[in-house]
């Protein structure tokens, strides 16, 4: 990381990747029983629990991939594949089916609270998320650089606590059309940080393709 441009390149991606508005449709289908109360707090748990995921991938990430022999370049390329996979189904408007399954959510509906399986894990804070903090967290090279991912995640949970929080003012203003559109731009976003991904992992597996 060099400079204010590699930041908020690395927030957006961050906040691209969560997308806290196209996890609106399932939030409110999830905790469509509770009371107001209730489905705030469990907006709550559900932003604390993204933060967790984030953080605990900043430091713990790398340990595990030289844990199991796995080279930081064919991880960017795999997450980059799969955040393209995400970004596809984005783009044409089914975000949900690359982040849970049908059988996840079905598992859960009978549940008190969803707010850690299924919503923070994986619809917010799933594969794509946790590859995209590993990833950039390889890249730090200074305490700023750690101090800045910390602030990052802090605030991707922050705006998923604010979005979920608001969630049926939200999707009354946005509507069905809103979201649909959101969630397109963001797809579109995406796909340019898989690529980047998958070039950089690529570039380092094959340096004669640079």
């Amino acid at each position: 990381m060099k400079n204010w441009t590699d930041y908020i390149h690395i927030l957006t991606a961050l906040l691209v990747i969560t997308n806290p508005i196209g996890a609106l449709p399932v939030f409110i289908t999830l905790t469509r029983d509770q009371a107001l109360a209730a489905r705030k707090n469990t907006a709550r748990i559900t932003a604390t629990a993204v933060a967790v995921v984030l953080v605990v991938s900043m430091f713990l990430g790398q340990p595990l991939l030289h844990f199991f022999g796995i080279g930081l370049p064919s991880f960017r390329v795999g997450g980059g594949i799969l955040i393209m996979i995400m970004a596809i189904a984005m783009l044409r408007g089914y975000p949900g089916e690359t982040r849970h399954t049908p059988e996840e959510r079905i598992g859960t509906d009978d549940k008190d609270s969803n707010a850690v399986v299924p919503l923070a894990i994986p619809v917010l804070a799933g594969p794509g998320a946790i590859s995209t903090t590993i990833v950039y967290a390889h890249q730090a090279r200074t305490g700023w650089d750690i101090a800045f991912l910390l602030f990052a995640a802090l605030l991707v949970a922050g705006s998923v606590w604010a979005v979920l929080a608001l969630a049926e003012p939200i999707a009354n203003r946005l509507g069905h059309y809103g979201i649909s559109v959101a969630t397109r731009v963001m797809g579109l976003i995406l796909a340019a940080v898989a690529v980047e991904f998958i070039a950089g992992g690529l570039i380092q597996l094959f340096p004669g393709l640079a």
